[in-house]
């Protein structure tokens, strides 16, 4: 008996799949065979007739940087299938800096993020998947994802996980940071070893990644101003519910990418690598970006290296007192207005590219438009009042036992993000923390449906 149920190519579907790389595993009467595989995962006629949208993170146990993603993921799933698309996710793998740092295990860090860049493309390429949205929380996995969207060159959008928020020690806010200068001082025999026991467990209360402007965070400004990820998607900690919007917008924008026609080979040109390391060098960021733009220039063939990252550092003033070298944290960020903010500052000064194509359709220019700048002096100075001047009368170097002695986060200073506030009340009381354990439960909110 013939069955009326629609088949793969009668299923109406606003996509035209007859250009689409999955119409390889998806259409025509051989794939039959390759179609009961997927009708054996839950799908549908219509979700088979559809893109299939791989939504790729670095979800794993191995450090705080990852343990949200998962749960972000579902977010960006219900946006693919709201925008259209069939969402397919998968993981990667992560070598995390900070717990493999000092061990022999360091000598696998580096090349981690060439086996992250390979998975991905051979999970996205051998499945003949139409379109990508990588999110990635650590300082391996960003540029990893990046360089892979590259070497894919299908439409993409790219999903920071967000920074942890800071933990409290005696009345101030503190960052793993901390703990590594009080091991530093009791190596030094200057603290005892029930000293040094107390800040290591309330440094990092949360998910996320580190919450200074270390490599983690300086790649997502990197993948904010670059022209890969939603505007001010980098800024929100992993914790604060404001981060849904963004994750479930990025699954919504990244199917309206094939008609627009943007690739991420058209977003990364040579001025869009200018503009990150400007922000990185305007915000005193990681100086591994020095090495990793230069390799994401490589995936787009692009002729940009460390001498050209370095001639855009020279002549970047620095506005930003962020950690390791300042006091404020990813967060404070947040709290005045986020990357855009900082972006605009920069834009205003002339030492953007405002030209540059973004993952919206507009340019970097449009999508600031209506941003305000940042009114904290402390955070961020303005372009006219770099803080590069102002260097010698800065404090001396602080520890865990020393405050900053400027206002702010590390006198523990009240947030003025709603968000913040309720999340960090919530984890700092064990309510809400993303474990292993939760993280498939936590996946299923707001009705996600596609949890294969």
């Amino acid at each position: 008996m013939m069955s009326n149920s629609p088949t793969p190519e009668s299923a109406s579907a606003p996509f035209d799949k007859s250009r689409l790389p999955s119409r390889h595993t998806t259409v025509g009467p051989e794939r039959a065979p390759h179609r009961s595989f997927l009708y054996a995962m839950g799908l549908s006629a219509r979700e088979i007739a559809q893109p299939f949208v791989s939504v790729g993170s670095t979800w794993n146990l191995a450090a705080p940087c990852n343990i949200a993603l998962r749960r972000q993921a579902q977010f960006v799933k219900l946006g693919v299938a709201a925008g259209g698309g069939t969402p397919r996710e998968f993981t990667t793998i992560a070598v995390t800096d900070g717990i493999v740092m000092g061990p022999a295990g360091m000598k696998a860090s580096l090349v981690s993020c060439v086996v992250i860049a390979d998975s991905v493309k051979l999970t996205v390429r051998g499945h003949r998947y139409d379109a990508l949205v990588g999110v990635a929380g650590c300082a391996k996995t960003l540029p990893g994802l990046v360089m892979a969207m590259l070497r894919l060159n299908v439409p993409s959008v790219f999903l920071y996980g967000g920074s942890i928020l800071p933990g409290r020690f005696r009345g101030k806010d503190v960052t793993v940071l901390d703990v590594f200068e009080a091991a530093g001082t009791h190596g030094a025999r200057t603290i005892s070893a029930a000293d040094l026991a107390e800040p290591e467990t309330v440094a990092c209360p949360s998910a996320g990644s580190c919450g200074g402007q270390y490599t983690a965070n300086s790649m997502a400004f990197v993948s904010d101003l670059i022209g890969l990820a939603l505007p001010g998607s980098a800024s929100a900690p992993a914790p604060c519910e404001s981060r849904d919007r963004f994750t479930e917008l990025a699954g919504r924008t990244v199917m309206d990418l094939p008609a627009r026609r943007i690739r991420p080979r058209d977003i990364v040109t040579r001025k869009a690598l200018e503009n990150p390391a400007a922000i990185v060098a305007a915000t005193v960021g990681s100086p591994n970006i020095a090495f990793r733009l230069p390799a994401t220039a490589n995936e787009a063939g692009i002729d940009f290296d460390i001498f050209d990252v370095a001639a855009v550092f020279k002549r970047t003033p620095l506005i930003a007192d962020l950690e390791p070298g300042g006091c404020y944290l990813a967060k404070d960020v947040d709290e005045i207005g986020g990357v855009p903010a900082v972006l605009k500052a920069r834009l205003d000064g002339h030492f953007l590219h405002g030209a540059c194509l973004t993952v919206t359709g507009r340019t970097l220019a449009g999508n600031l438009v209506d941003v305000r700048l940042p009114q904290h002096p402390d955070v961020v100075r303005p372009t006219t009042d770099p803080l590069s001047q102002t260097l010698p009368d800065r404090r001396p170097g602080r520890s865990v036992w020393q405050s900053c002695g400027r206002r702010g986060h590390r006198e523990g200073g009240g947030s003025a993000h709603p968000h913040l506030q309720r999340s960090g009340e919530r984890l700092r009381s064990g309510e809400g923390r993303v474990s292993g354990n939760d993280a498939a439960a936590q996946s299923g909110r707001r009705g996600a449906r596609h949890l294969l």
